[in-house]
Formats: C-alpha cells, sequence, structure tokens
C-alpha cells in the first residue's frame, strides 16, 4: 500500500486557554482514516507534540498501524512545549511542574473529552513522552491513577528525584508501562547534567517491577535522537493496541 493512502489523514490544530499555567497551550490532534463522531476511540496524548509528529512521524505511524496491521483506530493529542521551559514543566524539580500536571489532567483532559469521541476510561488513554517527556507522562499517572494507568516511555529520563517518588509508592499494581531505552545513551548531556540513561531505565525498571507494576521493556541499539525513537514507536503502540 502506498504512503499517499497514509497520509490522507486529519490534524487539527487547537489553542487552549490554562488557567494553571496562565498562558494558551497549543495541542496538535490526529483524527484516524474513517474518522466518525457517533464512534468511540482510544487516545494517544503525546507531550513534545510537535515533534511526536514532525520527528516521530506518529500520524504516519498511525495510519500504517491502522490500515496495515488492522490495529483500531485511535486518536492522538500532541501536547506542545516551549523548549525554553522544558525542564520547569516536565522535571520534578522543576518549578512549573505542578501546575503542568494540574494543566494536563484537569484542564487538557477534560477539554478533548468535550470536543471529541475518545474513550474515558485509563485503560483507553495511553501518555506516551520521550526523556524528560517519558518521566512527566508516569508523574501523571502517579498524581492521577484514576485518570491514567498506561505510559510508552522512549528513553524515559527518570532523575533520581523521580525515582525517590517510585520508592515511596507501595502497590503499583494499576500501572502499565512500555520502556525503550537506546544502549548507546549512557552518556548523554542534559541541561541539568549528564547521565546514563541506561542505567536510569535499569532502575526505574525494577523499582516499578517491585511494586508490582506490569512493565514491558527492551534495550535496542540507538542513541538519544528521535531517528531512534521512531523506529521503536510502532512496537510500542502495537503493545497497547
Amino acid at each position: 500500500m502506498s504512503d499517499s493512502v497514509f497520509l490522507k489523514r486529519t490534524i487539527v490544530k487547537k489553542n487552549l486557554w490554562s488557567e494553571s499555567l496562565q498562558e494558551e497551550r497549543k495541542l496538535r490532534i490526529y483524527l484516524p482514516p474513517g474518522y466518525n463522531e457517533v464512534l468511540s476511540y482510544p487516545v494517544v496524548y503525546c507531550q513534545d507534540g510537535e515533534e511526536f509528529f514532525n520527528f516521530g512521524r506518529i500520524a504516519t505511524l498511525a495510519g500504517q498501524l491502522i490500515l496495515e496491521e488492522d490495529v483500531e483506530p485511535f486518536i492522538i493529542v500532541g501536547v506542545e512545549v516551549d523548549v525554553k521551559v522544558r525542564t520547569q514543566e516536565y522535571a520534578p524539580f522543576g518549578n512549573r511542574f505542578e501546575q503542568y500536571l494540574s494543566c494536563f489532567a484537569e484542564e487538557i483532559i477534560p477539554f478533548i473529552e468535550h470536543n471529541y469521541p475518545v474513550r474515558r476510561t485509563p485503560a483507553e488513554r495511553i501518555l506516551a513522552g520521550d526523556s524528560l517527556g517519558g518521566s512527566v507522562s508516569l508523574h501523571l499517572a502517579l498524581a492521577y491513577p484514576s485518570i491514567f494507568n498506561r505510559i510508552l516511555s522512549l528513553s524515559g529520563a527518570f532523575y533520581p528525584e523521580t525515582r525517590e517518588m517510585i520508592e515511596d509508592e507501595e502497590d503499583l499494581s494499576w500501572l502499565t508501562i512500555n520502556m525503550v531505552v537506546g544502549l548507546q545513551e549512557t552518556e548523554y548531556k542534559t541541561d541539568t547534567g549528564v547521565y546514563d540513561f541506561v542505567d536510569m531505565n535499569r532502575k526505574t525498571k525494577a523499582l516499578l517491577e517491585e511494586r508490582g507494576a506490569t512493565v514491558s521493556y527492551r534495550e535496542k541499539d540507538g542513541v538519544h535522537l528521535w531517528g531512534f525513537w521512531q523506529k521503536e514507536l510502532p512496537e510500542s503502540l502495537l503493545y497497547f493496541f
């Protein structure tokens, strides 16, 4: 089947005013082939929304999964972020972290559920993120377990603060997470230091499993870039669909 079929999709752009963040937040919404408002759809919410669409090619990949792999059609919501404040919003030590969690769970989710026929159970909502986006997705589930229990993490930046918060949890048997990390990510420089993402993800996997979470985990040849994550995205999505 030619790629042109997959390109026939609808991507809607919306702006949402966030009381929590006191600013507008841009959303990109992918509506699958054959989209019909009388049906209901599972939904994937992506941190770094612009990058998931532009570099992750998630809309094209979704079309391929739906049309070629017979995956049930799903909606994708990309939540855009200003890279200048990304760490402040996504990292647990960031000064906009709590406000971002509130914006996501208490403003973006109701907005989408009011305007689109997405399913409203935690099992039909997936949170996806790369690096700190994977970390903040996990934090959203820990803060709002009645809303989120499925996480797709691409090379999650699970810093010590995040692991300490996981250690404080007693029972994570409600949580399902799909994790992938690149074996060449052992000395990755971020704005807060140099980190070994392989070690970080192994430790996080162990902490989650000790608390009963369902963890699907893989290590592959790859670096901390979208070229790696884009190749891994279909397998991660198929895990949930």
